[in-house]
């Protein structure tokens, strides 16, 4: 009985013994393909791993964990810092496996700005594309600087009235230092375009400013130490011989360089018509002089009209605009004047209204808690008069004219006040009468309410003499009389010369 369990013991550790060496017999039943096998285990993992995107420095490294199993020389696998470009192309396939692919669709902003290559003739070699940002010629434009409060500049443009647009030009803090610009110099220089990152276009190269160069105007005096004087030097505003308005607006009320003047306007007088007539005669007669007309609170279609009726600068903030608006264009318009006279030009500005510009500025204006009657604060009309104010005749230099309409009679309290404001701030007044405008009797002109101070000085003494005599004649008249006989007389004579020496005396 005990031999035979020695024998069932033995077996049992026979049959627990034998699967023991099996286990490491398992991949010695096939040695001819354990290189094989190997990398198919390894290449399973990196194919599902493109599904997903990872920083190439971790590509490369398990690249070279590869290329050491597969038994390939690490030094010639590429460094993970400073990849070859070749070297994926000499590479097994398994590295192109593992390379995260690109996006097909991904273009760089030069990429999706080039346009499709052209071959040349005859041959099949591509033409070389040059970008635009690369144009080595010159840009030239011109614009009016408004110096931010940080330093740096912008030129705006007259298409925007002389507000920001995205067509402005980029004028660093260092230019403006060193050529000592303003707010309001009209500069002209060659640009370049916008960097990347940038916004604007800069400016490159300083041309001239206001005309002149950069060596005449850093020894400007500035507008206000400037001496005023009395105009001396008239603008002669008769063109045609049926053109009656400037021809009786030469006699009674002549303008000359420097004047402020102040036309008088009830609605519907036809004093929009009247600034017309007054542009087109400086330009014709005065070629010289820098002519512009500022249209505040106006209507779009007479801003229309007048742009192109007059070969001048019209800049506008029609009544749908807000006041802030109104105001920032009345102040880049005075400065640009300012500057152009202090280089010695001689600047004509014709203000539509002032009146409205004094109510943009009372709507802007903060509230100092002192009212006037009307609804008018204090404070409002600061700035309307010095925008009046500027104009004066310069002692040895240029001469800046404002030619402004007040607006009276229209039912309200505010243009009542606003026009006592400026009744004896002008030193010429040209009256215009709703009754004459009632009768269609144009120009609708009250002669002896219209006058200019110290005309001495812009007329000859035998004019002087005989416009005396006749203004004397027309004291006794109404205005519908007076005007009907001038106009009657006028008719006959080809200037205003012809028609003095007619009169009797």
């Amino acid at each position: 009985v005990p031999a035979p369990k020695v024998e069932k013991a033995e077996k049992t550790e026979r049959v627990e013994r034998a699967p023991k060496p099996e286990k490491p017999e398992r991949p010695a039943e096939k040695p001819e393909t354990p290189a094989a096998e190997t990398p198919k285990k390894e290449e399973v993992k990196p194919a599902e791993e493109p599904k997903m995107f990872r920083p190439r420095r971790r590509v490369f490294e398990e690249v070279n964990v590869e290329e050491s199993i597969s038994g390939e020389k690490p030094a010639e696998t590429p460094s993970p810092k400073s990849p070859e470009p070749s070297a994926p192309r000499e590479s097994s396939k398994s590295e192109q496996v593992i390379e995260l692919p690109k996006r097909k669709n991904f273009k760089s902003p030069d990429e999706v700005m080039m346009p499709a290559a052209e071959t040349l003739p005859g041959t099949s070699r591509k033409k070389p594309y040059v970008s635009p940002r690369e144009f080595d010629g010159v840009i030239e434009n011109e614009g009016v600087l408004e110096i931010m409060q940080e330093g740096y500049g912008f030129l705006r443009s007259l298409d925007y009235n002389y507000l920001a647009s995205p067509d402005d030009i980029y004028v660093s803090p260092s230019q403006i230092k060193l050529f000592g610009l303003k707010t309001g110099d009209h500069i002209k220089g060659s640009i370049r375009p916008p960097k990347e990152g940038e916004k604007y276009f800069a400016l490159l190269k300083l041309g001239t400013v206001n005309g002149k160069t950069t060596d005449e105007i850093r020894d400007r005096v500035p507008f206000e130490y400037l001496t005023p004087l009395f105009p001396e030097e008239r603008l002669n505003l008769s063109t045609k011989a049926d053109g009656y308005s400037t021809r009786i607006l030469d006699l009674f009320a002549p303008i000359g360089k420097g004047q402020r003047g102040m036309i008088v306007a009830q609605p519907k007088t036809g004093k929009t018509v009247l600034l017309q007539q007054i542009a087109n005669a400086i330009t014709q007669n005065h070629p010289e002089v820098h002519l512009m007309i500022l249209l505040i609170d106006e209507r779009p279609e007479e801003v229309t009209d007048m742009a192109r009726s007059v070969r001048a600068e019209v800049i506008s903030s029609t009544f749908d605009e807000q006041a802030e608006r109104h105001v920032k264009v009345a102040n880049i318009v005075l400065e640009k004047a300012k500057r152009m006279v202090e280089v010695g030009h001689d600047v004509v500005i014709l203000l539509d209204s002032i009146t409205r510009l004094a109510r943009a500025h009372n709507t802007v204006v903060p509230s100092s808690g002192k009212i006037l009657s009307g609804g008018v604060d204090a404070n409002a009309l600061h700035k309307p008069k010095r925008f009046f104010g500027a104009a004066r005749n310069v002692e040895n230099g240029g001469s800046l004219t404002i030619i402004a309409t007040a607006l009276v009679e229209t039912g309200s309290k505010m243009d009542e006040v606003i026009f006592e404001e400026f009744k004896g701030t002008g030193n010429m007044e040209l009256a215009l009468d709703r009754k004459l405008a009632n009768r269609r009797i144009y120009p609708a002109i009250d002669v002896l309410s219209s006058g200019t101070r110290r005309e001495d000085l812009l007329m000859d003494k035998e004019e002087m003499q005989r416009v005396w005599i006749l203004r004397k004649l027309m004291s006794d008249m109404t205005s519908q009389e007076s005007m009907e006989f001038l106009l009657q007389r006028m008719k006959g004579t080809r200037d205003n010369a012809e028609f003095l020496i007619s009169m009797n005396g």
